[in-house]
């Protein structure tokens, strides 16, 4: 494999993995409040095809993704009235947003599949893009991608240096601690819920928008589902997530390389599976004894309701 195959697959890596990273820092940012959000799938599909009927109608990219995120993030909220006010089931609540995601999207899209819109074409980064090999990897990337590696530092920082975040990894260790020291618990999980499901709206515009431009429908292909897998891998950590993220990209960007260069030494459907069986085996390794289920600390109230009167 030369130097060119290598720029190639790391690329098309970086821009599979995009869409998988928006909506696993979402899911990481919920749960870590002690939400599970199991109907990420639905909430791309929303964002997906919001964004792109937005940026259609007003020629405007940026109205394409602002809609995108509005659109999760009123699926989130849907999913944050069942749960965290009426305390029904999330894992329930979750697979009922995902059908009502999948099948509103279908319904609703009918009449834009096969049109155009505006897309986000490459930005390349003068000075950066000459950097051997990494250079025109990553700095030849459109602008959503350049908000992706911005979105990680801010997401880290906010988890592990702020107030803000301190009070949200309160809320879904111990809600019980955080509302004796004066927070609103229900307010914090309604909030990062939302936010949540505004950056699953956000993975779904970016391939609407950008990485496979115009709208079909289940275009998401169960990334939602690799996203909340991938919190597991994360270890609800957003740079473990961007990591599992760029993994899953490069198992599907070996794809595309193996059917550019005709490549038949693995059968065609065998490749088409391996991003999803890479995910299976991640997962199966993650958790497959006692200590290691320990180790990965998921937050302690994650699924539980919280009511001030049984704390």
């Amino acid at each position: 494999m030369d130097l060119a195959a290598v720029v190639f697959i790391l690329s098309i890596a970086i821009r599979s993995s995009m869409a998988v990273l928006f909506a696993t820092v979402g899911e990481i940012f919920a749960e870590r409040s002690g939400v599970l959000n199991l109907g990420v799938e639905g909430m791309m599909l929303m964002g997906a095809l919001a964004g792109f009927v937005a940026s259609q109608a007003t020629q405007d990219l940026v109205a394409g993704v602002c809609a995108a995120m509005l659109a999760g993030g009123l699926m989130a909220l849907l999913h944050a009235v069942f749960v965290i006010s009426l305390r029904a089931n999330q894992v329930v609540c979750g697979l009922a947003l995902t059908i009502l995601g999948a099948g509103l999207s279908g319904f609703l899209g009918r009449p834009v599949i096969g049109q155009v819109g505006p897309r986000f074409t490459p930005w390349p980064i003068p000075g950066l893009r000459e950097i051997p090999v990494l250079g025109p990897a990553l700095f030849e990337q459109t602008a959503l991608v350049y908000l992706g590696y911005l979105l990680l530092p801010v997401a880290g920082f906010v988890l592990s240096r702020t107030r803000a975040g301190l009070n949200l990894r309160a809320a879904g260790e111990n809600p019980a601690a955080a509302d004796a020291a004066g927070l609103s618990v229900a307010r914090l999980r309604y909030g990062w819920t939302t936010f949540g499901g505004m950056l699953a709206g956000l993975g779904g515009a970016y391939l609407s928008l950008a990485y496979s431009p115009g709208w079909k429908e289940n275009m998401t292909a169960g990334q939602g589902w690799i996203a909340v897998a991938m919190v597991i891998f994360a270890l609800w950590d957003p740079w473990r997530g961007a990591l599992g993220a760029l993994l899953f990209g490069v198992v599907n960007a070996l794809q595309f390389y193996f059917d550019a260069r005709q490549i038949t030494l693995i059968p065609s459907y065998i490749l088409r599976m391996l991003p999803y069986l890479f995910t299976i085996a991640v997962l199966i390794l993650i958790t497959r004894s006692a200590s290691a289920r320990k180790k990965a600390g998921a937050p302690a109230a994650l699924g539980l309701p919280f009511q001030r009167e049984e704390a």
